[in-house]
């Protein structure tokens, strides 16, 4: 496993660097994290990356893995427990990052998003957590 870094622009339309754990496969990289911050990947995507001063960054997206990954950051760190147990019986994995409130949710290309994504309607319209599509390569009906 290598370290990979995408770079994008954050929410105030800042440069940003994130890094994560990916797997060489021939000349081409398959990620092995779930993204915080950068936008448009998710676990398993195959990506292009180019070697800067010993540093690998990515460059661009070869292959969708078909996962998708929604972040959702809570109004109350209490309730993570009992939500990340919910997402795990729903099919999904996560993974908690520098932001103790801040998850970062797979949810693999085998698992109906529907319900999953009915469940984060609902703990928003109930002000329990905000949620954001990062990538969503699941079809919405």
């Amino acid at each position: 496993m290598e370290k990979i870094i995408f770079e994008y622009n954050d929410f105030e339309d800042n440069y940003a660097l994130e890094s994560a754990w990916a797997e060489k496969k021939g000349e081409y990289y398959i990620l092995k994290n779930i993204l915080f911050y950068a936008p448009g990947y998710s676990w398993g995507d195959l990506v292009r990356v180019e070697d800067r001063s010993g540093e690998l960054y990515v460059t661009d997206l070869i292959e969708e893995s078909g996962h998708s990954t929604v972040r959702i950051i809570f109004y109350d760190e209490e309730t993570i427990k009992q939500v990340t147990e919910r997402l795990i019986n729903m099919g999904c994995s996560y993974e908690g990052g520098n932001i103790p409130t801040l998850i970062s949710v797979d949810i693999s290309p085998e698992i109906d998003y529907k319900p999953i994504r009915d469940f984060l309607e609902e703990g928003e319209k109930n002000e329990i957590w905000s949620y954001e599509e990062a990538c969503l390569a699941h079809k919405i009906d």
